[in-house]
């Protein structure tokens, strides 16, 4: 019988890996960084308590559902303001917004009251708004004071624009001065020519309506193109910058939200800030 044999096994080391030990250096440096991110959410959070404590139901009576999501836009709102409350608040639409029910329009954030409405009445030389002459007629009976705004298109004929503007808005006593709402640049001609476009057209509009209209953009189109030439006029802004939470000195009015809900009107809604107590607003209106 042939004996077995047994053939040794060979042991298998174990690789052994070695852990990288930080300097006191590397240490102290991940230390800070990680200091410095709990501060900062610390100090956001802090910032923002209002409005933080008011969208998880400390600071009101509100229950939100747990499956409800309220974006970083929406605590900003609430903070701007809260932060100006001794100013006015109100809002601006036009076609996009639908068929408004403004019997329902009241407050912004459950909590601050809606006193005026920008709403579009034309653009260009040919484009009436299909919901103007409804929110004109409906915003009036339900308390909120209105005024009218037209979207200028650079590239038509300013006095055309005027003109057209003219024969569709009947400003009445108590309604909000015209405004000229200019976002965008001319394709075929130059800048200077653009603000003498705008100027004709505002000319035209305050002979008519004998009130000095408004003027609606963007900061950085006011910075650019219009604060050094137009500064007869005042200015509705548009800054929906997340830190920027101060009206400016020269904004008359500041846009300072695009995403604001509002009961009685479908989808976000722009939210503005008057610079001004309510009953400046009212002097402001045609008498």
């Amino acid at each position: 019988m042939r004996k077995r044999v047994l053939k040794s096994k060979t042991p298998i080391r174990k690789s052994r890996t070695r852990k990288r030990n930080l300097s006191p250096i590397g240490k102290w440096l991940r230390y800070f960084f990680v200091t410095f991110l709990l501060l900062l959410l610390c100090g956001i959070a802090y910032h923002y308590r209002n409005g933080l404590a008011y969208y998880f139901g400390f600071k009101s009576d509100k229950v939100l559902a747990e499956k409800e999501q309220k974006h970083f836009s929406d605590v900003r709102n609430y903070q701007v303001l809260s932060g100006h409350d001794n100013l006015v608040a109100g809002i601006d639409v036009s076609q996009y917004q639908g068929s408004i029910a403004w019997e329902k329009v009241k407050v912004v954030e459950g909590t601050f009251p809606i006193r005026f409405a920008f709403i579009r009445a034309t653009a260009g030389t040919n484009k009436v708004d299909v919901e103007f002459h409804r929110n004109w007629k409906n915003s009036k009976e339900n308390g909120i004071l209105r005024g009218a705004y037209h979207y200028y298109r650079p590239n038509e004929n300013s006095i055309e624009q005027a003109n057209f503007f003219i024969r569709n808005v009947k400003l009445e006593n108590g309604d909000l001065p015209p405004i000229l709402d200019i976002e965008s640049l001319p394709k075929n001609q130059s800048i200077d020519s653009l603000k003498v476009g705008l100027k004709r057209w505002l000319a035209a509009v305050d002979e008519k309506f004998h009130l000095k209209p408004i003027i609606y953009t963007n900061e950085k189109f006011y910075e650019d193109f219009l604060k050094d030439d137009f500064g007869e006029f005042q200015f509705w802004i548009a800054n929906y910058n997340f830190f920027v939470e101060t009206i400016q000195d020269d904004w008359l009015f500041w846009q300072f939200t695009e995403k604001a809900t509002i009961d009685g009107i479908d989808g976000n809604v722009d939210v503005n800030l008057y610079n001004g107590t309510p009953k400046m607003l009212h002097y402001l209106t045609k008498q």
